[in-house]
């Protein structure tokens, strides 16, 4: 009897450990499924226009048609903006604007930075300059601008071509590198 209780014991170790194996099965598909949910954004918002405020005051404006939420990235979350962005911001009391418009945006929100692609266009309502460039990427903490794409900055008195240009957001005290310009005279 101990010689049969031994040998019933191993039969059935042995097809545990088989329907072990034949459970445990990889598919392939389930762990990419895994790795996609991952992947995704955490929210999406379409047709969204919102206005920022500071004491009551509009301080500015962001219209996009879509923006992904990627904020579960605990290294480097950002949001991105597929359709593009315009935003518009106001100083002096709402006296002053600054519109960016971009095809495609995305923007770190550990460090500020703005990466903005396509038909990226910086609008100084106040002194009628703009800038347009293919990319440009804009720090918020110092509201700083800068590219090393071919870019097109437009005066009143200039049209001023280059490649690469750094500048404050209101487009005043702008670095041009590698330039060509055409100014306007005035007679007397």
């Amino acid at each position: 009897m101990n010689f049969s209780t031994h040998i019933i014991y191993k039969n059935i170790a042995a097809i545990s450990l088989v329907a072990m194996f034949f459970s445990c099965t990889n598919n392939s598909n389930d762990v990419q499924n895994l790795f996609l949910i991952k992947n995704q954004p955490v929210g999406i918002a379409k047709g969204l226009n919102h206005v920022y405020k500071d004491s009551g005051r509009v301080t500015s404006k962001l219209i996009t048609s879509m923006l992904l939420d990627f904020s579960n990235r605990t290294a480097h979350p950002y949001n991105e903006f597929p359709e593009g962005i315009t935003l518009v911001s106001y100083s002096n009391n709402g006296k002053d604007s600054i519109t960016i418009k971009g095809d495609y945006c995305l923007t770190h929100t550990k460090t500020l930075i703005s990466e903005l692609k396509g038909n990226v266009w910086i609008l100084n309502h106040t002194d009628k300059s703009k800038l347009h460039t293919e990319q440009l990427f804009w720090d918020q903490n110092t509201d700083y601008l800068y590219s090393e794409k071919k870019f097109t900055l437009t005066t009143p008195d200039d049209v001023i071509n280059g490649v690469g240009f750094e500048s404050k957001k209101d487009l005043s005290k702008f670095l041009a590198k590698q330039m060509s310009s055409q100014h306007t005279l005035k007679e007397n």
